[in-house]
């Protein structure tokens, strides 16, 4: 008889790993282009640019970080039988904060004199490709099989 290499008490989706993996590299990438482009920035427009390089890529980092807390967060409730319907309603519930804190932020942030716009675009769209290639690395190196959290049944009884 074979053993199982995971425990059948164990519910935890074994997709975890990879999403605990893709926020450590993230903040790793999220760090340094903090750094470039916060010298860049200063470098193009001065103190503004330092701080709409470093504001741009918080910002980039926390909508990262939502979606994966979210998502890691939702996957507490595996083996529950309210299992999809946390899932969904949290990772919803990030998607919405997100949206709101991103409209509310465009809104406070329109026309400031500390901030230069062009620099505070740019670090987010570095953030955010940035986020995309390491969600993609993360995920193609990963060995999650594709029936992860598949349970089979039991081989039939030798009679």
């Amino acid at each position: 008889m074979t053993t199982s290499p995971r425990d059948p008490a164990d519910r935890t989706p074994t997709s975890n790993p990879v999403l605990r993996r893709a926020l450590i590299w993230g903040a790793a990438i999220a760090g340094g282009i903090a750094v470039v482009g916060g010298v860049l920035g200063f470098v193009f427009a001065g103190t503004e640019g330092l701080v709409s390089a470093l504001l741009g890529t918080l910002l980039a980092v926390v909508f990262m970080g939502i979606t994966g807390a979210s998502i890691l967060l939702a996957n507490r409730f595996a083996g529950s039988d309210l299992f999809v319907g946390a899932f969904f309603g949290i990772v919803l519930g990030g998607w919405l904060l997100k949206f709101i804190v991103f409209i509310a932020l465009v809104v406070l942030l329109r026309g400031v004199d500390w901030l230069d716009p062009v620099v505070l675009f740019l670090a987010i769209v570095a953030g955010v490709i940035g986020s995309l290639v390491v969600d993609v690395l993360v995920v193609a190196r990963s060995r999650l099989p594709y029936a992860s959290d598949a349970q089979l049944p039991p081989p039939p009884a030798d009679d």
